[in-house]
């Protein structure tokens, strides 16, 4: 038997995307690019379509440029699916409320929670804050009303409201029918990026 070796792939390595966003999340131009690597813009331009590959030489320059380790190019994009039965419980701190988590406790830039709240379900007895720089609530069903300092804002399904984590907040669900939410946290509230 003639031993296999290993073949490339007849995939073509798709770089352009990831340079682009790296590009556009430091808010260089292309201009601003070509400018530092010595490169013209047609061709970065070309780079970031994967309508043309860079040698090795101008791949580094460009990484060295964005500030981007090069082998994070190549690296698989990291996919986790939670489905909401196998999503961890967590405990929130209220009551009347069946919390679960279903962004991965590793993803410290976002948290997303979706919450089952019943009737006269609360966050508690007084207001809090949340170690993030905001926070979405959107309604999936029924109402809840989100209080502020001040202000009592009331939501039926389909409404989202933003505000600062750092707000002091609660919630309730003042009605005679379960509530169902969602919560987004950015970044998650234990990663201690605010």
């Amino acid at each position: 038997m003639r031993p296999v070796h290993p073949a490339p792939s007849a995939q073509p390595m798709l770089i352009g995307a990831r340079l682009r966003s790296t590009r556009r999340a430091q808010g260089l131009t292309i201009d601003q690019v070509a400018e530092a690597t010595g490169l013209t813009k047609g061709f970065i331009s070309r780079v970031e379509r994967d309508a043309t590959s860079p040698s090795v030489a101008t791949l580094v320059t460009l990484c060295q440029v964005l500030s981007l380790p090069i082998g994070s190019l190549f690296d698989a994009p990291v996919h986790e699916v939670i489905t909401l039965d196998a999503a961890p419980r967590i405990n929130m701190g209220g009551t009347g409320a069946d919390e679960r988590m279903l962004t991965p406790r590793s993803e410290a830039r976002v948290q997303v929670l979706r919450s089952r709240l019943e009737a006269g379900a609360t966050g508690g007895a007084e207001m809090y804050t949340i170690n993030c720089d905001v926070e979405v609530l959107h309604v999936l069903s029924g109402s809840v009303v989100l209080h502020l300092t001040g202000e009592d804002i009331a939501l039926q399904a389909g409404d989202t409201v933003t505000f600062s984590g750092q707000e002091p907040h609660n919630w309730s669900n003042p009605g005679d029918t379960v509530a169902e939410v969602m919560w987004t946290i950015a970044p998650a509230a234990w990663s201690g990026s605010s």
